[in-house]
C-alpha cells in the first residue's frame, strides 16, 4: 500500500509550497532551487541511471559495505523483526538486500516521488509477501511525519546513499534530531556518509562522460516549469559542478547559455550569459565529524564502517543515554 501525503508530496498538483520555494528562490541572490525538487518521476529515473555510473561511486561502494558488514551491522545493535523505515528509498533497491540479515516484519519505504514509489512498492510486495510493507510519499526533508500502521519499537531508519550531504552542516543536525525525536531506547539509525577525499575523483562523480547528471541537473527545470508554471527552456542551460575545498562540499549549478527571460504568472526574472542557479551542494565529511555530528544530535555511534580507500563510511546510532 502506499500512503499519500498531499501536503509534501507530488499527489496533487499543482502544489503552492513549491511554488512558493522555487519563486523565493528565483528571486533570491544568489539565485537557487532547492535540491528536493529534483525528484519528479523522471529525475528519480535518471539518478537511478546515475548510481550505475562508472564514474559515480558511492552506490556501489556502499553496496559493497553493507553486503561485507551485514552482519556486524545487526550484531552491534540487534534490529531484527524490525520497522525498517527507509528513507529517500528511491527505487527500493538497498533494503531489500538486507532482509535476509535484519528480517523485518514491516518495511516502510519514503520518497518524495509519489508516482515513482507506488509502482516500486507493489512490485517489491509481490517479491516478499511474508513483510508488510507501507509506502509513504512525503518530502521528509521538511518534516518527518509516520502513519499510524507503522510499527512502533523496535523500529531501524535506513537513510543509505549518502543524502545527508544535500543539507547544510546545521540542517543535516536539525535533520537528525527529527529522526531522533522518532526513536525508542531500542531505535537504531543506519546511514551513509560520503568522505572528504581527492577533489578530482569527486568532480568526476558529478559530471560524468555521458551527461547523465547533467540531464539530471537540468530536469529540474521541467519540474519548475510543470509545477510552478515557468518556462524555462532546459537546452539552453549548461551543468556546472565543482568541489569546494573550504567548505567540503560539491556544489551544482545551472549556467545561462544565452540571455533569456523566464516568465511565470505573475512574475519574471531576466538573466543573462553566464548567470547561475545553485541546485545541489554535496557535504562530505570526516568519520570524526561526522560523529559530532550525530552527538549533536543526540545520537550516539554503535559501529562504523569504511571501505579500503576511506571513500565512504556507513554508521550505526543509537539515542544517547
Amino acid at each position: 500500500m502506499l500512503k499519500q501525503e498531499p501536503e509534501d508530496g507530488h499527489a496533487q498538483l499543482p502544489d503552492p509550497q513549491f511554488r512558493a520555494d522555487v519563486l523565493r528562490g528565483l528571486r533570491d541572490r544568489p539565485r537557487a532551487i532547492q535540491a528536493r525538487w529534483f525528484y519528479d518521476l523522471r529525475g528519480s529515473e535518471l539518478f537511478e541511471q546515475i548510481t550505475a555510473l562508472p564514474e559515480y561511486y558511492p552506490t556501489r561502494t556502499e553496496a559493497a559495505l553493507l553486503v561485507a558488514h551485514a552482519s556486524a551491522l545487526v550484531a552491534a545493535r540487534d534490529v531484527t523483526g524490525c520497522a525498517m523505515i527507509d528513507l529517500g528509498a528511491g527505487a527500493c533497491d538497498k533494503a531489500p538486500p538486507l532482509f535476509a540479515h535484519v528480517r523485518p516484519r514491516q518495511y516502510v519505504p519514503v520518497d518524495i516521488s509519489t508516482d515513482y514509489l507506488r509502482d516500486v512498492v507493489l512490485r517489491l510486495q509481490a517479491e516478499h509477501p511474508e513483510v508488510h510493507m507501507v509506502g509513504v510519499g512525503a518530502d521528509f526533508s521538511r518534516a518527518l511525519t509516520l502513519p499510524e500502521v507503522v510499527d512502533a519499537a523496535p523500529r531501524l531508519f535506513f537513510y543509505p546513499g549518502s543524502s545527508i550531504g544535500n543539507f547544510e552542516p546545521r540542517a543535516a543536525r536539525d535533520f537528525l534530531q527529527r529522526i531522533r525525536a522518532h526513536m525508542g531506547a531500542d531505535d537504531t539509525l543506519w546511514i551513509g556518509v560520503d568522505l572528504v577525499k581527492d577533489p578530482a575523483v569527486l568532480e568526476r562523480a558529478y559530471d560524468d562522460v555521458l551527461g547523465v547528471t547533467a540531464a539530471f541537473n537540468r530536469n529540474i527545470l521541467q519540474n519548475v516549469n510543470r509545477i510552478a508554471g515557468a518556462d524555462f527552456a532546459p537546452a539552453t542551460w549548461r551543468h556546472v559542478s565543482h568541489y569546494d575545498e573550504s567548505e567540503q562540499r560539491i556544489e551544482m549549478h545551472l549556467e545561462a547559455t544565452v540571455d533569456t527571460t523566464v516568465r511565470w504568472e505573475g512574475g519574471e526574472r531576466r538573466f543573462a550569459v553566464g548567470d547561475r542557479i545553485h541546485t545541489e551542494n554535496s557535504y562530505k565529511y570526516t568519520v570524526s565529524s561526522f560523529r559530532q555530528l550525530l552527538e549533536g544530535a543526540g545520537l550516539r555511534e554503535v559501529g562504523v564502517w569504511t571501505d579500503e580507500r576511506d571513500w565512504f563510511a556507513f554508521f550505526a546510532a543509537a539515542p544517547a543515554a
